[in-house]
Formats: structure tokens, C-alpha cells, sequence
């Protein structure tokens, strides 16, 4: 069993069991890359949200910015709370909230909202057009987490894309693990996960990680 580092972790954990006990729709690796394009789509729709809130307009949000984001969706988080959330998105220490930062952050709260306690609360996010993509992303995890423990192992990840069949599949899930685990300490929480998706679907039109299983597969047929 792996100890949450932070508060705040081990509430991801705890939401993403109970989601877990949910069932997953997701059944094959493939079928998820396939919603790729659509996630995109939708997740860049998070921009004009991203744009009202950052004030000064420099790209950025700050802590007082989201605290008034939050208030303006109607999302009761406590100071402890946002201060947590917004260590844990600001991945690079500026102390700033970027575009990739703000999605993975909607996320996290979404899946935090998850919650029978306060499902209602859901509805007043102001993201209804968001939150199927929001869900999918959730129920991505749930396929890769086999064991329900609230993160993804080595091995889960190899599991879940060896499903596939095909030649590369276990390269792939190697390369795939080592983007999600970025503090290297062999599991990936919902937050890893997360920023590892945003580059998988091309927000910042970054598409290496995905070009990159294209030549793999190519190398592989060419042998």
C-alpha cells in the first residue's frame, strides 16, 4: 500500500475508490486513444473559462484569481483546500496557474466533488458541457487502476495496453508509464495521470508523446 504524500492525495485516492466500486465503461486501451480528438476538443474549450478568470490577462491565474473562479462556479472549497489544490497544479513553482495547470485542477475538482455527501454541488460547477469529458478522463484512470487502490502501477499500465495485442503494446506501456510518473517513485496518482493526458491529447498542440508510439509501430512493421 502506497502512504499519500499530502492531504489532498490521499482525497483524490479515497474519491477514486469510490468511483472504482463504479465499474469502468472504458474497455480497451485503443478505445480510449480513439476519444482523443473529442477530449481535445473539449478540454480547449476550457480556455474562454481560463480567459474570464485571469483578470490581468497574463496567461496565468494566481491564488486570488481562484479563489474568485471558485466562488463564481459555486465551488465551496476551504482556504485550506484551494491553497492545497493549487500547490499540487502549479508543477513548475511560479506560483501561477497555467492553461494545462487550470485543466488538470477543473479535473481534480470535479473528481473531488464526487463525493454522496455532496453530489448535488456537481451541477453548480457551471461546466455541464465539461463534465463528460471530465468523467471520461476519471473512468480512463479506473481502467488503468486493475487492483482499485487509487493509483496505477508499472505493471497495471503494461496490463491495460498489452490488452490490445499488439507487437509494440508493451514498449508503448513502458514509454506511457514513464510520461505519468513524474516524481519516478513507481505509481501515479490521478494528478500525474492527468497531466501525462493533457499531453497525450495535443493541448499546446504537443503531440510528441503520440507521434513518437506512430514511429514506434512503424520501426516495428519495417522489422
Amino acid at each position: 500500500m502506497w502512504i499519500p504524500e499530502t492531504k489532498l492525495e490521499a482525497k483524490m485516492v479515497e474519491a477514486m475508490q469510490r468511483r472504482e466500486a463504479e465499474g469502468c465503461t472504458i474497455k480497451s486501451f485503443n478505445s480510449l486513444i480513439l476519444k482523443f480528438p473529442k477530449i481535445d476538443e473539449n478540454l480547449r474549450k476550457c480556455k474562454d473559462i481560463f480567459e474570464e478568470f485571469d483578470e490581468d490577462s497574463n496567461d496565468t491565474i494566481d491564488q486570488e484569481e481562484l479563489r474568485k473562479c471558485f466562488q463564481k462556479l459555486g465551488i465551496s472549497f476551504t482556504e485550506e483546500d484551494i491553497n492545497d489544490l493549487f500547490e499540487a497544479c502549479d508543477i513548475n513553482d511560479d506560483m501561477v496557474i497555467n492553461f494545462n495547470e487550470f485543466i488538470v485542477l477543473l479535473c481534480i475538482v470535479y473528481l473531488l466533488k464526487d463525493d454522496p455527501a455532496s453530489l448535488h454541488a456537481k451541477s453548480r460547477m457551471g461546466l455541464p458541457n465539461l463534465e463528460a469529458t471530465f468523467e471520461t478522463l476519471v473512468d480512463a484512470f479506473v481502467f488503468l487502476d486493475k487492483n482499485k487502490d487509487g493509483y496505477v502501477s508499472k505493471n497495471e499500465t503494461v496490463q491495460a495496453i498489452n490488452e490490445s495485442g499488439e507487437r509494440s503494446s508493451g514498449r508503448i506501456a513502458m514509454k506511457r508509464f514513464e510520461e505519468m510518473d513524474w516524481d519516478k517513485n513507481g505509481t501515479v496518482n490521478f494528478k500525474e495521470f492527468l497531466f501525462a493526458f493533457t499531453r497525450w491529447v495535443g493541448i499546446d498542440d504537443d503531440n510528441e508523446g503520440i507521434d513518437d508510439d506512430k514511429e514506434d509501430d512503424e520501426e516495428e512493421d519495417e522489422d
